[in-house]
């Protein structure tokens, strides 16, 4: 081995010194690049989400796409800086990107579905929303391109699928400032139902966080087992509509004790009808129990 390289031409090793050397520079030039390109990413990431007038719902997906974006070009940039021909990595990531498409259709639907929901936004952060066929509620807390991260009542994260909610409608229930109550209340059919109806209707009236337009209405809705189902609509502002419930749902019993109306205890009436020849079967059986008593066996 040591002849070998005894035999190698002065000339040879420059030429060799100064491949290295090239390669050694394009390296440490694709470093330096790649790095960059991750510094500047992260900080225009930041920069993006302390954007105030970006909108709350916008902010993610803008904040990714920057992201992604600069370091798509930095990565570009250190595959330059190594010799390898721009087009030939178009063409590359253009057959990878079939392949993983076709691989990936799902992910695809997600990234479809996100786009959409940016795009018509039927529903912004902050808003409370029933989707995904009736599965799925909660307050949307973020919208990325493949999930939307849901915060349910009882403090629990959630993250569903965007293609879950643009596939199934979507009940947005913070969209409209305003929200109806419906209340059923039963009462016996033995009281007063017009008493009744009126003191459900003075006590919604009376409650200031019930909108005096649409007036509050009470109106008999069915009849059920010894009871009378009545219905309470009021309407309310959305901020406050859980605190009209739970206090109207707490104070009907007094409005309906002031009144002299009861809540039903519920009753049914069975009436046992025996017909003919069910009596002369009961009649024929109980003379044979009396013969039987008169002569015991022997």
């Amino acid at each position: 081995m040591q002849s070998l390289l005894v035999h190698v031409h002065p000339s040879n090793w420059s030429f060799l010194w100064d491949a290295l050397s090239a390669l050694a520079l394009r390296l440490c030039a694709a470093a330096v690049i790649l790095w960059a390109g991750w510094w500047i990413s992260r900080r225009v990431g930041k920069w993006l989400s302390g954007q105030s007038g970006i909108d709350p719902t916008l902010r993610p997906i803008v904040r990714d796409c920057a992201l992604w974006g600069v370091r798509l070009v930095a990565i570009v940039g250190a595959l330059s800086q190594l010799g390898i021909q721009t087009a030939s990595i178009v063409a590359v990531l253009g057959a990878a990107g079939l392949a993983i498409g076709l691989a990936l259709q799902g992910t695809l639907q997600n990234i479809a579905a996100g786009i959409m929901l940016l795009l018509l936004r039927p529903f912004k952060v902050g808003d409370y929303i029933d989707g995904g066929g009736g599965n799925v509620a909660g307050t949307v807390e973020e919208v990325n391109l493949f999930t939307t991260r849901l915060t349910k009542p009882d403090g629990i994260c959630e993250y569903v699928p965007n293609s879950a909610l643009w596939s199934n409608s979507i009940r947005n229930f913070s969209r409209n400032p305003t929200r109806r109550l419906d209340l059923e209340v039963e009462v016996s059919v033995r009281d007063d139902v017009n008493r009744a109806i009126e003191a459900l209707r003075a006590l919604a009236a009376a409650d200031p966080r019930v909108l005096a337009a649409p007036a509050p209405q009470v109106m008999v809705t069915r009849f059920d087992d010894s009871t009378v189902v009545l219905n309470i609509r009021a309407w309310s502002n959305i901020d406050t509509f859980w605190d009209m419930r739970w206090a109207l749902s707490r104070q009907v019993r007094q409005a309906l004790a002031d009144a002299h109306c009861a809540l039903p205890l519920r009753t049914r009436e069975l009436h046992i009808v025996q017909t003919g020849g069910a009596q002369t079967e009961a009649q024929t059986q109980n003379d044979s129990t009396q013969g039987a008593t008169q002569h015991p066996a022997r």
